[in-house]
């Protein structure tokens, strides 16, 4: 039988078809891939978007909740000390008692309306409240009882549980002479900072900040009365240090306008969505221009313009209730 002799050429046209048929790859062209390119482009740009967006509401709900605790914090601090102004000591045992047979119970007992003499002394009809429409200085008389308990023996049998904004006096014997506990709250911008400061008791004064990126600290007092009428009124007002009649003796209550402004920049859209009511009720504020002015007429600059402004209000009730000055 004859052989039959095929040539390399033939040769292979037989073996390109047959890797053809077996699916055999050769690569991409160029137009294959410019179009992959383009797909993982558009991917990318896509995620790049969603992150920036995921970013900037992260950012948005940190910011509220930061100023929220912020604020939080300062107005517990301002509320456990307003609340305690012009509070008044009850001697149990005003006649020092000593009879140890006689009824407890029967014991007078007695509010002191005044602690000790001196620069640091208490008295309920001037160191109680005093302030500015920016500043608010309270204070309260501090007085020892004796613990059942002691964390050291070597603490004092008595010691007073009061303290001031700072968290002081200490009950060391050098700090006895601190009959009159004071907080005085005020608003700082040296060197831009913006705080909420609050100066407590001891002297030298301490100051220090309760909270940062403060925008505005207003007071107003809520008065007792009438202008013109008796302190014992059932009227209550609102009114400035500056408002005739006003009486430090007819104060009643402190309202307390608190405005924090956060740290991320936003792009805000311009016009009313983007204001806030300042303190006095009725200027609007733009947060998003930095030529906007407060109720001051200030302009809040580029350090503020971009952020998030929050306002917060409380109202506090004194203990005295308007009657120091007139009755104690």
């Amino acid at each position: 039988m004859p052989k039959k002799i095929v040539t390399g050429s033939r040769q292979m046209c037989v073996e390109d078809r047959r890797y053809s048929k077996k699916g055999y790859q050769r690569g991409v062209s160029l137009v294959e891939l410019m179009v992959g390119i383009a797909i993982g482009l558009m991917v990318v740009a896509v995620a790049g978007g969603v992150l920036m967006v995921s970013r900037g509401l992260t950012g948005t709900v940190s910011d509220v909740s930061q100023i929220q605790q912020q604020a939080a914090y300062a107005l517990r601090a301002i509320g456990q000390q307003v609340r305690q102004s012009g509070s008044l000591y009850l001697d149990l045992n005003p006649e020092n008692e000593t009879n140890t047979d006689i009824d407890r119970y029967a014991i007078p007992v007695a509010f002191e309306t005044r602690a000790g003499t001196g620069n640091f002394g208490f008295d309920p009809k001037t160191d109680s409240i005093r302030g500015t429409a920016t500043t608010l200085n309270v204070g309260y008389s501090r007085y020892a009882e004796t613990l059942f308990f002691k964390e050291n023996a070597s603490d004092p049998d008595a010691q007073s549980q009061s303290r001031d904004c700072l968290g002081g006096p200490s009950d060391a014997a050098a700090n006895s002479i601190y009959r009159r506990l004071q907080s005085n709250f005020s608003f700082s911008a040296i060197g831009g900072s913006n705080d909420l400061v609050c100066t407590g008791t001891t002297i030298p004064a301490q100051t220090q900040p309760i909270v940062t990126n403060v925008a505005n600290f207003q007071i107003r007092y809520l008065l007792q009365g009438k202008s013109g009428s008796d302190a014992g009124s059932t009227t209550i007002r609102y009114a400035n240090t500056g408002d005739s009649g006003f009486s430090w003796a007819k104060v009643t209550g402190v309202e307390v306008c608190l405005v924090l402004y956060g740290t991320e920049r936003m792009d805000l859209l311009t016009g009313d969505i983007s204001s806030y009511t300042d303190c006095d009720g009725t200027t609007r504020v733009d947060m998003s221009s930095a030529a906007s002015t407060d109720m001051n007429g200030v302009a809040i600059g580029t350090s503020r313009a971009g952020r998030l402004h929050m306002v917060f209000r409380n109202t506090y009730q004194l203990r005295s209730q308007g009657l120091i000055g007139s009755v104690l």
